[in-house]
């Protein structure tokens, strides 16, 4: 990066840059200006997430959570989710955010999507409007939609970001993007 640039500047810049719109409509946004601390805000944007055939969720609204370097996570309340193709597991992992996450297998007939959704129970203040909603991994299931976008997943395992037109990278969890 030259002087002055910042990670993501590119990729910004190769999308229209800040506040352009995007071809789903939403405007042009980088990670790089998400926060650290990440907030949470809502968004009046269909969700759905659809896997073996069965709709998994669909939310005409859900809470995103924006963090620097990661594409944005979908919260959607726990009145838009199947719970009867849930299967609480007994993991949980700890947000140094968010607090303590707990989740459950996506079981559809034959298929199950392992570890593919989570929750914070009992999140922190700041992410009190999270609680009593899902969020759900798209590298694990087969399809994730916002609006009427297929979302692209996040590479690696262990972010659960949704990748949009709207939002551009470089995106940290694939390969050699851990300590950024």
């Amino acid at each position: 990066m030259g002087f002055g640039a910042k990670r993501g500047d590119k990729e910004l810049a190769a999308a229209g840059g800040r506040g352009a719109l995007a071809p789903n409509g939403k405007p042009v946004e980088s990670v790089w200006d998400f926060p650290r601390p990440p907030s949470v805000e809502r968004v009046d944007w269909r969700i759905r997430v659809v896997h073996a055939g069965e709709t998994i969720v669909d939310a005409p609204h859900a809470m995103r959570v924006l963090e620097t370097s990661q594409a944005p996570a979908y919260y959607v309340a726990s009145d838009f989710v199947a719970f009867d193709l849930l299967e609480a597991v007994p993991r949980q992992s700890g947000c140094e955010w968010k607090g303590v996450a707990s989740y459950a297998n996506v079981v559809v007939g034959s298929s199950i999507a392992a570890e593919a959704a989570w929750t914070y129970p009992q999140p922190t203040p700041a992410f009190e409007p999270i609680r009593d909603h899902w969020a759900f991994y798209a590298q694990a299931l087969d399809e994730c939609w916002v609006d009427d976008e297929q979302v692209d997943p996040n590479d690696g395992s262990f972010y659960g970001g949704w990748i949009t037109n709207n939002v551009t990278g470089p995106y940290k969890g694939a390969a050699g993007t851990m300590f950024w």
